[in-house]
């Protein structure tokens, strides 16, 4: 199948199958699986587009930024692999104590995530995880990445696509169609490097995630992480978590139903766990990562807004939106953190947050 077949078909069914599962959950399992091979099997085809730009012109006319005076090269080596996930390991949910009503081999589907790699890609520094590895920066410095595509399962080109910083076409990490350029088709078994910069309106917690051929399918399953820009110098809070509201439907587990997640797990006390003391400095950076508007919820906690302005405890994060509820830690105890969407909390969408005394 050429580019334009899955255009016309496989684009078109991995946007079915997405609109279904997240929208009106289509009632019928078996259609949505039929509809996700058709897309992953036509994403597995699509070639390199010829027209990709390699003039060596363009050395000049899209140069690699370099950090800015006192900055710094922050480097990152990241490979993307499929693995086989678990989103609820302990089987139960904590806080109505009882069990989830799905068997092991239910719970597990196939996951494609972004994993920490030591320099060289030597090692694996951490496990896979969804979200992926948080990256750091400072005003003034360069990010650069270098991505691995690992994967032989889906058989895909995948990119790592940005937001909040600056970047030249080449290192956009989107798929373009015949407008692709080279940052913008990682096909398995190859790797590419990223430079990003930070300036001064890149301060933040952004999103990065996967804008290659099948973006929608793949960031759904779990190719999606963080980037932390501070200014320079500036002190970093002394708990700092990485909270992203997003879900697994039908198109991602097989399931007849959506699971509402929070970095890729559901319910709570397989949802992460969270911890501090009294008197720390506390910042949850909460993502919306799906097509839902989501509220982030903490139990006898309330911050200012992202403006600085009013007290809140349940602000609105959108898709793709970054929300920080940022305090001092004052009041000891057994905590629930969620969303307090009612169909999204009874989802799964809940975990706990634990401050111990001083």
């Amino acid at each position: 199948m050429d580019r334009r077949g899955f255009f016309a078909l496989g684009g078109a069914g991995a946007l079915y199958c997405t609109l279904a599962a997240t929208g009106n959950i289509g009632s019928d399992p078996k259609q949505t699986r039929k509809a996700v091979a058709a897309a992953d099997k036509a994403a597995s085809k699509v070639r390199r587009p010829r027209r990709i730009a390699l003039d060596p012109r363009d050395r000049d006319r899209f140069p690699t930024p370099d950090p800015q005076p006192g900055g710094q090269v922050r480097e990152y080596w990241v490979q993307a692999r499929s693995t086989m996930w678990d989103w609820a390991p302990s089987g139960r949910d904590e806080w109505m104590n009882a069990p989830i009503p799905a068997k092991k081999r239910k719970r597990q589907f196939r996951a494609f995530t972004y994993q920490l790699f030591s320099p060289g890609f030597v090692r694996a520094l951490a496990p896979a995880t969804m979200p992926g590895p948080t990256l750091h920066a400072e005003v003034g410095d360069t990010i650069v990445v270098h991505l691995r595509n690992a994967d032989r399962h889906f058989n895909q080109a995948i990119t790592m696509h940005p937001h909040g910083v600056r970047y030249t076409p080449d290192y956009d990490g989107s798929y373009f169609g015949p407008f692709t350029r080279v940052g913008g088709f990682i096909a398995p078994g190859e790797e590419f490097t990223y430079t990003w910069e930070c300036p001064p309106d890149s301060v933040g917690v952004w999103p990065y995630h996967d804008h290659g051929p099948n973006h929608t399918l793949n960031t759904f399953r779990g190719l999606f992480g963080a980037i932390v820009i501070r200014e320079k110098g500036a002190k970093a809070p002394d708990v700092e978590e990485i909270v992203w509201f997003h879900s697994l439907g039908p198109e991602v587990t097989g399931l007849n139903r959506v699971l509402h997640c929070i970095n890729g797990y559901a319910y709570a006390g397989n949802t992460p766990t969270f911890r501090a003391k009294v008197g720390q400095d506390v910042a949850f950076h909460v993502i919306g990562g799906n097509n839902d508007f989501h509220t982030f919820h903490i139990h006898g906690h309330r911050w200012k807004d992202n403006g600085g302005q009013l007290n809140t405890d349940t602000p609105t994060v959108g898709p793709f939106e970054t929300i920080t509820a940022r305090f001092v830690e004052d009041n000891p105890g057994r905590w629930m953190y969620h969303c307090h969407v009612m169909s999204h909390q009874d989802a799964g969408m809940a975990g706990w947050y634990i401050v111990d005394p001083a």
